[in-house]
């Protein structure tokens, strides 16, 4: 009773009575942790940073000397801006990409199993061998119009046939929960602002996994992601929330894939994750 009489009356002390009074684990943790940052902070809404690990060296699950040198870059922009809360994957080449940029700071960042790069995979029309779920020839997935719906797309012979359904709803119940802790509630398919704030988020993780992300922030299917943008390595995306009506939010992409460090720097992107531009390219990657 007492602290909600207070905070009725002096809205702007909310923060510094739930820090008071909050736990010192779990959620109390978070808000104690935010009360201390918040003060000075000037960003007006919380924001989501989502980074793909840098140029990958798949045989050994970390990165090639490319990799290391834009995780260096990566981690020189990203220590101007220091963040709240830092997640990972679990798989090492996110590992190793987060540790330049954690070690600068002194800081440690906690590890997600759902962050790792979205795992289902299939054996698409003509080819002999499973591969990740997206890439697929433009001349196949655009005919199935129920890979454009956010409610059917996982619903099609070959989705069910992997149980798609079951794990893109996994990946995305950890992710509103991770919201959750930080004081955004899904609600239908926009958020409620129970505990709105100025925190900056950052995931380090992969390009399947961050369109799976964005797909249920957008409530879109995440075949048009997959198949239409490219995230290159060490890309830095940034989310930020809108609460035009108090208490309802929503997230909105401010950047995608930028690697304005790699160019500041003189450092050409990674090819990593794109194909061929031109079918007579025989130097880029056609399949």
């Amino acid at each position: 009773i007492f602290m909600f009489s207070c905070t009725a009356i002096y809205p702007k002390y909310t923060s510094l009575l739930i820090c008071l009074l909050s736990p010192q684990t779990g959620n109390g943790k978070i808000e104690r942790q935010r009360y201390a940052r918040e003060q000075s902070r000037k960003d007006p809404s919380m924001k989501l940073v989502i980074v793909r690990h840098a140029d990958p060296d798949y045989s050994i699950d970390s990165l090639t000397p490319t990799g290391w040198r834009e995780a260096e870059l990566l981690s020189d922009r990203l220590v101007r801006t220091p963040a709240d809360f830092y997640y990972v994957s679990p798989l090492g080449r996110a590992q190793d990409t987060a540790s330049l940029t954690l070690k600068k700071l002194n800081r440690t960042a906690e590890t997600c199993e759902w962050l790792q790069e979205f795992s289902p995979r299939i054996i698409k029309p003509g080819m002999d061998r499973t591969s990740c779920i997206w890439d697929w020839l433009p001349e196949l997935w655009t005919k199935e119009l129920r890979y454009y719906d956010p409610e059917e797309w996982y619903h099609t012979d070959a989705m069910r046939s992997i149980h798609v359904e079951e794990e893109f709803k996994r990946v995305t119940s950890e992710f509103d929960r991770l919201l959750a802790a930080h004081g955004y509630e899904r609600e239908g398919l926009y958020y409620r602002a129970v505990r709105p704030n100025r925190d900056t988020i950052v995931l380090f993780c992969h390009f399947g996994v961050e369109c799976v992300l964005l797909s249920h922030l957008m409530h879109v299917s995440p075949m048009p992601l997959w198949h239409g943008l490219c995230a290159a390595p060490s890309s830095v995306t940034t989310i930020y929330t809108e609460e035009r009506r108090q208490g309802i939010a929503s997230f909105r992409a401010g950047t995608f894939g930028d690697v304005s460090h790699l160019y500041a720097a003189g450092e050409e992107p990674s090819f990593a994750a794109r194909f061929c531009e031109t079918w007579d390219n025989k130097e880029e990657r056609h399949d």
